[in-house]
């Protein structure tokens, strides 16, 4: 089952969007505990496999081959950073794919995007475990999150991964293209102030200052359920900032003119770190929308996918 849009709830507001709160809905305190060797260890299993993207193993292998681009290791870029899209595959894969293809996965992988559940803290971020896809799992890196989460800014959470979305989509193409293994720090955010973005911003540069191999994959859809061109106009104006690496102007522009980009806060908050971190320019690899897949302009979700280095 092809899934095109990043949630299901057709409110407007980024608030909405980014935090919609199941009322009377069961909370887990995590994904899941299994024993190994005496010893309790967290899983998060896959919970979009056979909706976003395929459940089979073979088959999720042969769509990735589609969707990603056959680049020589040697010819891909040392990034900082990227931004990728959230959507099904068979939606905003290819633009994935595209920015995936061309860089480098390097042993971390900073994880963030919006909670669209509304499960948990503002800020979550999953401190241990595994998580699970059909192309096996992917460890978390205890050590980056129990680094991240010594403040009151990060807090250390299951409960807003047990359902989303944004992050476990990401994980096949780190699993399809790495040519070594690695670990990743999952966060996610509900809609927070500008203060508070450029706060947590802040604080994981200070987390990551002093390391080299990582890359941040920040998870955002743009534009949610308007006519093409709109959507086409309105993301260019959110898409110029992240070139310009202006978190406090992308976070103005977004709300200023009403834009549906789910991810706007992690966005920020990586723009904010990427800023300490050095980052010297940003590039537009694709921008495509779910009308150019299946034909309906007259609502469409819009993708971008950059590359920050």
């Amino acid at each position: 089952m092809a899934v095109q849009r990043c949630t299901s709830t057709t409110a407007h507001s980024l608030q909405n969007l980014i935090g919609h709160k199941r009322q009377g809905a069961l909370i887990f305190s995590h994904a899941g505990t299994v024993l190994a060797a005496g010893v309790n260890v967290n899983i998060r299993p896959p919970v979009v496999a056979g909706q976003f993207y395929p459940a089979d193993p073979q088959d999720l292998i042969e769509m990735l081959k589609n969707l990603c681009d056959p680049i020589p290791e040697e010819k891909k870029i040392k990034a900082k950073a990227i931004i990728v899209p959230h959507a099904g595959y068979i939606y905003s894969g290819r633009v994935a794919g595209m920015v995936y293809s061309r860089v480098k996965i390097p042993k971390n992988i900073i994880l963030l995007g919006p909670n669209h559940t509304g499960y948990g803290p503002e800020i979550s971020t999953y401190p241990d475990g595994y998580w699970l896809t059909p192309l096996g799992k992917v460890p978390v890196n205890e050590n980056l999150t129990a680094e991240l989460t010594s403040t009151n800014i990060y807090i250390p959470d299951y409960t807003a991964h047990v359902y989303e979305h944004s992050l476990e989509v990401q994980l096949p193409f780190l699993q399809f293209l790495a040519q070594e293994d690695f670990k990743i720090v999952p966060t996610v955010f509900k809609f927070l102030n500008l203060d508070t973005c450029l706060l947590a911003g802040d604080f994981l540069a200070n987390v990551l200052e002093n390391k080299n191999d990582y890359l941040i994959v920040i998870s955002t859809d743009f534009s949610h359920y308007v006519p093409y061109e709109v959507a086409k106009q309105k993301d260019a104006l959110a898409i110029k900032q992240i070139l310009n690496l202006d978190p406090e102007n992308l976070y103005k522009v977004v709300i200023e003119n009403d834009i549906s980009m789910c991810g706007v806060v992690p966005a920020t908050v990586a723009l904010r770190a990427l800023k300490h971190l050095g980052a010297k320019k940003a590039e537009l690899v694709a921008y495509q929308t779910s009308g150019d897949v299946n034909q309906d302009y007259s609502s469409v979700v819009g993708y971008a996918g950059i590359i920050i280095s």
